[in-house]
């Protein structure tokens, strides 16, 4: 595997534009199950096919220099799968981060994870935690995995962290801001995601990252993520280009405000 990083003329030659891609990208690996149904295969086919995917895509995102890649690899939902099947994804999880630790280093990047980890398997753990350690002096892409992460079990664990901070006197309940709460979330020091891939044609973001992608953009492809590889990752970021990001604000011109002389919430 390759880990030099593109030139602004291989970017260009690729049908990219050097200096527009996202910096964050989080992607919500869907499909594997429905990858390996339709070829009459055990659904456990389909994630270790997946691992494929996520290969390919740390790998060209890296050649990019992207600042941060963020994988939905396992939600705080997915305990209710079958046993064997959880069993699979712990085991392929832990392969990875051992199979991967010198490309991790040969490629220069900061390997990190989002979630309630300490409620892993503790041999899965102590692997992760390894490459973590491992990776910490690099200064190149943050390669971010979410494990046994929830959206919304994040916010109650930052809203428990700021009840305890002001029951303890450490912080005046007026004081807290929309930085006090990204401060007490597992990305605290994070930039939000940019964009935000969803495969397998769901349209809806799975409780992932919920307060960080309020204004990332989305795109949804149809295919499938054993699938998914390098011509449709920049297929995501030429569209990204596309978009005109507002952060709820108004287009550049052409729109008015509303009749109350407010702007519109959405900037529509």
């Amino acid at each position: 595997m390759s880990h030099t990083p593109y030139t602004a003329d291989e970017i260009t030659a690729l049908g990219l534009t050097p200096g527009q891609l996202p910096r964050h990208v989080a992607i919500i690996m869907d499909g594997n199950g429905r990858w390996a149904q339709r070829r009459g295969l055990p659904r456990v086919e389909g994630h270790r096919r997946g691992v494929t995917s996520v290969r390919a895509v740390v790998e060209e995102c890296a050649k990019l220099e992207l600042d941060q890649l963020t994988l939905y690899c396992l939600s705080s939902e997915n305990w209710k799968r079958p046993q064997m099947e959880l069993e699979l994804l712990l085991n392929l999880l832990q392969r990875y981060v051992v199979a991967e630790r010198d490309e991790i280093m040969r490629q220069n990047i900061r390997f990190c994870t989002i979630g309630r980890t300490s409620e892993l398997n503790r041999r899965v753990l102590q692997e992760v935690q390894k490459t973590i350690e491992l990776s910490r002096e690099n200064d190149g892409m943050r390669l971010c995995l979410a494990l046994n992460y929830g959206g919304r079990g994040e916010i109650v664990d930052a809203v428990q962290e700021i009840a305890h901070a002001v029951k303890d006197g450490r912080l005046n309940p007026d004081e807290i801001t929309e930085s006090t709460v990204s401060e007490h979330l597992y990305t605290a020091g994070m930039s939000d995601p940019d964009l935000v891939i969803r495969t397998a044609s769901e349209m809806r973001v799975s409780n992932f990252l919920l307060w960080q992608i309020s204004y990332a953009e989305l795109f949804v492809t149809p295919t499938l993520w054993p699938e998914f590889r390098e011509p449709h990752l920049r297929e995501a970021f030429n569209e990204y280009t596309q978009r005109e990001r507002r952060f709820g604000g108004l287009k550049t011109s052409g729109l008015q405000p509303a009749r109350n002389g407010s702007i519109p919430a959405d900037g529509t």
